[in-house]
């Protein structure tokens, strides 16, 4: 949604909407409040005061413009400009001093502009579409607070509510007991699961680093997500240790070339350590099958991971797709 400009939402920010240094004071420091503790608060109120007033109209501000108020069919999606074109319509100059209030708004209004307006009922993407109103207003929660979950005495409330989706997650998969960490994204997740696993292959490199230890090998399919070479490149193992299993014609990793190829690997003096299975790769959705992969991890000794896209699948192949993932995935964990 766009706003020709000098057409920005009209937004309470008068008195009667924002209080003013004075009332702010007189609520936080009632009579009897010592006059140094008074001169202390008036920066920070006043601060408050002029901060509140922006916040205020950026916030009417985006809500109208993403279309969180009352989603338009009549309105563009995008209003698209090829790259070199946007860079002369958007003021992107890092300047060496601040802005007046009405200027950030102008340019809080060219942001929400030229931006794809991913809650329009007729965006679509494979990957992801439009947002969660709760989760929204979580999101206001945790950037006001602006907490740092380190320790229970700096953020009390949100570690023990992280404690707790943890708990319940390691519930789905019929544990009573367990840790875990919440991650940015796959492509940490992925990383993350290959650490492990060659922790857990050999322990001492935590000490010892990779002086010493033999030629590191994983397998993961054809079909698999960028990040499983990408981790590999981190964690110093290897690109060219990683062996790309043959998919299918639907896209799944075929259990008797996985074989093969662990196999092949030892037979070169290599030491295989980690399989990586998908459940619902990026391009064609596919789910490996992971009873028949849990198998040979388990006649070879080697860990599983499994990269789970559950709600692409979710919204690609329905509901009994998901349960039956979480089903599969339940029964390689109990056994």
């Amino acid at each position: 949604m766009s706003f020709p400009p000098g057409n920005l939402p009209k937004c309470k920010t008068g008195p009667s909407f924002v209080p003013s240094t004075s009332a702010l004071l007189s609520e936080l420091c009632p009579q009897g409040t010592l006059v140094a503790q008074l001169n202390l608060s008036l920066p920070f109120l006043e601060t408050h005061r002029v901060g509140s007033m922006l916040l205020t109209s950026s916030l009417a501000l985006a809500l109208a413009g993403a279309q969180l108020t009352v989603p338009l069919l009549n309105l563009q999606v995008c209003e698209w400009q090829p790259p070199e074109q946007l860079k002369q319509l958007l003021d992107l100059e890092l300047r060496d001093t601040g802005e007046p209030h009405n200027r950030l708004l102008e340019l809080c209004q060219d942001v929400i502009r030229y931006s794809v307006k991913t809650n329009h009922p007729r965006f679509f993407n494979q990957l992801y579409a439009g947002l969660d109103y709760y989760s929204l207003v979580a999101r206001f929660m945790t950037e006001a607070l602006n907490p740092s979950v380190y320790t229970y005495e700096v953020s009390p409330v949100f570690l023990l509510v992280e404690e707790a989706v943890l708990k319940k997650m390691i519930e789905f998969i019929g544990w009573k007991e367990g840790d875990g960490i919440f991650n940015p994204g796959g492509s940490v997740s992925n990383m993350y699961a290959m650490n492990l696993a060659r922790y857990k292959y050999c322990p001492d490199i935590k000490e010892k680093g990779l002086s010493g230890l033999p030629r590191l090998i994983l397998f993961t399919s054809a079909e698999c997500h960028y990040s499983m070479k990408k981790a590999a490149s981190f964690l110093g193992i290897g690109t060219e240790n990683v062996c790309f299993v043959e998919t299918d014609g639907r896209g799944k990793m075929i259990p008797e070339e996985l074989e093969k190829q662990v196999w092949q690997a030892r037979r070169e003096g290599a030491a295989p350590f980690l399989v990586c299975a998908t459940s619902g790769t990026t391009v064609l959705g596919a789910f490996d099958p992971l009873n028949e992969i849990a198998d040979i991890c388990e006649r070879h000794g080697l860990w599983l991971h499994v990269d789970v896209s559950s709600p692409v699948c979710a919204h690609f192949f329905g509901s009994l797709a998901f349960l039956h993932l979480w089903w599969e995935v339940f029964h390689i964990l109990r056994n």
